[in-house]
This record gives structure tokens, C-alpha cells and sequence, in this order.
């Protein structure tokens, strides 16, 4: 750990002491001025649809508190399996559930999943096709701690897994609607998980949005720029949408929640459109995630547009308070509205 990343991880101890920071490196629940938050809408959407249908159960590793789980525990107790910390158990457990006729939605981090936990999911679910629900909190970089914990890389690895469809929702909307439809899904889901308090941001911007598994939906129209974004980078691209209107740049943004299967027809629709800059904007390595499944969307159906990336680089990142290391790595709405500027 270098003396910078040292600093950074403490700004929420000296911030006790008096000095003002903004939040704590441990936050993974994001901060969006001006919009609506719910509490735990996985855990209690989730809760509402195991009332509906008895196959519901919930597994985790030892986090239901830090994956919003912890509801659903509440709520159901008879259905709700602690496994401790065996993420590699976790998922051979939901396998075999699933095997019997459950629908299990099994939790853990982001890393655990993607990293330890991947020989597992590739070869009791994914190479089944089991109906399995993988919902993992921590996703890129919303939290603080560093390599250990921050899953860059984790699009990239799922992506390249047989039969597994892969969402990254964007608020409290996208997760309330999200959590029916990858249940009814016939196989294999890898989502990421927003916790705690989750803003409500797509419904602002679009009174008539609703979640649909498979499709990408224009949330704004704009005549100069189109990006094209996923996760809470959505929420980001239409706060510097808003910031850049003020300069008189029109922007657009393309919501994409679901990255595999992804939907080239509407992202090759939308590219196409006379003369815009596209970005895409991701909360994810750039290697392997979004962009790169755009780009190649758009080479193979010979659409061309000026293209940019906006994204993580292909680095272990540091640790710190997460406002200073979206600032840095380009994820704020300020540095996402500068480098849209700068290549206009």
C-alpha cells in the first residue's frame, strides 16, 4: 500500500477527529443527492415474491446483513439457510437445492463469487443450466477497501460462462423489478447487488420505466452525445447529462441493465443515429466489461460512430473514501461530465 492509498483510508478516522470527508471507505450505499432512496429493496422484494411462490430460499455466506438478505431471514426463517463462510459450499448448496425443485438465491460479494467461489457456479450450475440466483453486493468499485474487496473485474469473468445471464441494475427501480424476473428466468442469473438505502433514479428521469430482463431502454433523448451505461454509472451519466445541459451539450443516455444477453438490437439502433459521440460508462474494468461487448456490438454490424470508454483502468485500485476514488478513477458525475467535454 502506497503512503497516498495509506492517507485515503483513513480520511474517515481523521473525519472523526473534525476534519470533513464525505464518507467512509467501508459505505456501499451510494449517495445521490437529490433523489428518493428505499431501504433494502432486494431483501424485501424478495420477501414478496417468496409469499407467491414457496420455491423461494435464500442462502448466503455469512453476509445477509451486508446483502440486504437479512429481511428475507426475518421475514422467513424456515427458508433461509446460513452457510458461513463457504462460498464454494454456498453455491454447491444452492445447486443441489435447485436440483429438487427450489429457486435459490444465494449471496455473498461480489469477489467471493467471482473469485472463489467461480470453479463452483461453472461446474454445478452454470454447466447444469440450474435456476439458480446469484445477487452479490460490493460490485466494482462501491466500496473502499481495496483489491480484497472491490470486484473490477467480475463482468468479465461471468461473461465468459455458458448459459449465465448477467444484470447490473441501476437503482431501486431496476432491483425491485429485477428480482420477479430473474426468478421466472429458466436458468442461471449473476446480479449485482446495490444495498442499504438505494436511490430511486430511473422513474425520476422516466415516470412510465419498469425493469425489463433482456432490454436496454432509452431513459433520455439527446442530439450530441449517446451514452450508453450500466449499473449506478446510469444514475451518474444522467446527473452529468443535467450538468452538461447547462453548457448546451445535449446527451442522451441508454440504460443497458442487462449485459449478457445483451441487446445489440437496440444498442445498434441507437448508435446509429447520425453523428453523436457514444460512450459507454460502466462501474467495471474496461477490459472485459460493457464497453467492450458495445464495441464489438457495433463492429460486426459495421456502425462506426466516434467511440469512447468510460471506466475502471486494468489496475488493482486503491483503498480510501469512495467520493476521492470515484474523483480519481473518473466515476463521479463531475469527472464523467469533463471527459464527455473534452472529447467533444
Amino acid at each position: 500500500m502506497t503512503l497516498a492509498s495509506m492517507a485515503r483510508k483513513f480520511e474517515p478516522r481523521r473525519a472523526a477527529q473534525g476534519e470533513k470527508v464525505a464518507t467512509s471507505a467501508m459505505i456501499a450505499s451510494l449517495a445521490a443527492e437529490g433523489y428518493n432512496t428505499v431501504a433494502a429493496p432486494f431483501g424485501h422484494a424478495l420477501v414478496e415474491l417468496a409469499k407467491k411462490d414457496d420455491r423461494i430460499v435464500g442462502l448466503t455466506a455469512d453476509l445477509g446483513k451486508y446483502t440486504d438478505l437479512h429481511i428475507f431471514a426475518q421475514a422467513m426463517p424456515e427458508r433461509f439457510y446460513q452457510m458461513g463462510m463457504a462460498e464454494q459450499l454456498l453455491m454447491s448448496a444452492a445447486a443441489g437445492m435447485a436440483r429438487e425443485g427450489c429457486i435459490p438465491f444465494a449471496t455473498t460479494y461480489a469477489v467471493f463469487a467471482s473469485r472463489r467461489a467461480y470453479d463452483f457456479i461453472a461446474m454445478a450450475i452454470a454447466e447444469e443450466n440450474l435456476p439458480v440466483k446469484i445477487v452479490c453486493a460490493l460490485p466494482g468499485l462501491t466500496t473502499g477497501y481495496g483489491p480484497s474487496h472491490q470486484a473490477t473485474e467480475d463482468l468479465a469473468i461471468f461473461r465468459g460462462l455458458p448459459n449465465m445471464t448477467i444484470v447490473d441494475p441501476c437503482c431501486a427501480d431496476d432491483i425491485l423489478g429485477m428480482v420477479p424476473q430473474i426468478a421466472a428466468h429458466d436458468g442461471p442469473v449473476y446480479a449485482r447487488l446495490l444495498r442499504g438505502k438505494v436511490a430511486s433514479v430511473l422513474t425520476r428521469h422516466k415516470p412510465d420505466y419498469r425493469f425489463r430482463l433482456g432490454k436496454a431502454q432509452v431513459i433520455r433523448e439527446g442530439r450530441d452525445v449517446l451514452v450508453i451505461s450500466t449499473g449506478l454509472m446510469t444514475m451518474r451519466a444522467l446527473d452529468a447529462a443535467v450538468a452538461l445541459e447547462k453548457d448546451g451539450v445535449d446527451v442522451g443516455v441508454l440504460h443497458v441493465p442487462t449485459i449478457k444477453p445483451l441487446d445489440v438490437e437496440a444498442i445498434v439502433a441507437e448508435a446509429s443515429k447520425g453523428g453523436r459521440l457514444v460512450v459507454t460508462a460502466e462501474n467495471h474494468t474496461k477490459v472485459g466489461g460493457l464497453g467492450e461487448a458495445v464495441a464489438g456490438a457495433l463492429l460486426t454490424r459495421g456502425v462506426t460512430p466516434t467511440f469512447r470508454m468510460i471506466g475502471l483502468p486494468d489496475e488493482f485500485l486503491e483503498a480510501g473514501a469512495l467520493p476521492t476514488l470515484h474523483d480519481m478513477y473518473g466515476l463521479s458525475v463531475a469527472k464523467v461530465a469533463e471527459q464527455i467535454r473534452g472529447w467533444l
